[in-house]
């Protein structure tokens, strides 16, 4: 699709909403915080609207709106860092008039036609940045923040990325428009003596095996720490970075909601995610995710990963 075919319905339509993937990660929250603050900011007599599932931890980036079903009727929704359905947060999005999609992971939309996807992206916000000022619009300091935020997380202080340069060149944009970085490293980078002592209790049950490590996060965790899903399932996968013998790292995450188990990989040089699609899931080349029955189902998984490092 054009670019320009996306802008040209933002004008056109009068209720604009935005949505992302469920449990988000600050990309989505940033990516979808970020365009509706430059919308408002270029519209503001438009109708733009927030949704979704939120998270404690992310919440110094903003907060969603609560709207009624109705509003979805005869509205455009842009869906930010989400092209697969299942993911999407708010399901109402398929009452609205026309739905866009925004993304940069290496999966198959289901969602519709009208879609702009760019897979050597770092992070969703990016591609949004890029989008937004190759049409000439004005980035107010708040949105160059949450965007800027999407891509600091998503490409891991600029450590991943299939283009390191461009994501290096829109980042620096973002700062001329007044993006605060001190911030989000201030938001995201501090941890409470609690988080600490969380990574100390999880860095002791790692798991290696030929060039895998891997955590087992049963249901009992979360009764011995009070906290939200993202922080065990995606918080404890650094623990595992930066291993000279480590090649691939991954992270099973009971998930009470679905009564499955959640996956998170990581890798530093081997493409994995092949492996995460044979299992139902998608992501990037080097970090990806998928949903697997039970824990039994593990030992396949790793048995996969280092095969392929053989």
């Amino acid at each position: 699709m054009d670019y320009k075919d996306l802008f040209k319905d933002i004008e056109a339509y009068e209720t604009i909403i935005i949505e992302r993937h469920t449990r988000p990660d600050l990309d989505a929250l940033g990516s979808q915080i970020g365009l509706s603050l430059i919308l408002k900011n270029k519209y503001p007599n438009k109708n733009i609207y927030i949704v979704g599932d939120m998270t404690k931890k992310y919440s110094f980036i903003g907060k969603m709106d609560e709207i009624e079903d109705e509003k979805f009727n005869g509205a455009l929704v842009i869906i930010v860092d989400v092209a697969v359905s299942y993911l999407v947060s708010d399901k109402r999005y398929t009452n609205a008039s026309k739905v866009w999609v925004i993304d940069h992971h290496k999966n198959d939309c289901d969602i519709t036609d009208y879609k702009l996807v760019d897979t050597t992206r770092s992070a969703a916000a990016e591609y949004i940045a890029y989008l937004v000022m190759k049409e000439g619009i004005d980035i107010p300091s708040s949105a160059a923040t949450a965007l800027y935020g999407g891509i600091i997380t998503d490409s891991g202080r600029f450590m991943y990325g299939a283009n390191l340069s461009e994501t290096l060149r829109v980042s620096a944009s973002l700062i001329d428009f007044g993006a605060d970085a001190k911030y989000i490293y201030d938001n995201i980078y501090i941890e409470t003596l609690q988080e600490r002592e969380m990574k100390n209790y999880f860095q002791e049950r790692i798991k290696f095996k030929d060039g895998v490590a891997w955590l087992e996060n049963e249901p009992e965790v979360f009764d011995k720490f009070k906290c939200e899903f993202n922080d065990i399932s995606r918080g404890m996968l650094s623990l595992m970075a930066g291993i000279e013998e480590i090649k691939i790292w991954c992270n099973f995450t009971y998930d009470m909601e679905s009564n499955t188990v959640k996956c998170e990989f990581r890798s530093r040089g081997v493409e994995i995610v092949d492996v995460a699609k044979s299992f139902g899931g998608g992501g990037h080349a080097y970090a990806c995710g998928c949903t697997i029955p039970s824990f039994q189902n593990v030992e396949e998984v790793i048995q996969k990963f280092i095969q392929l490092l053989k």
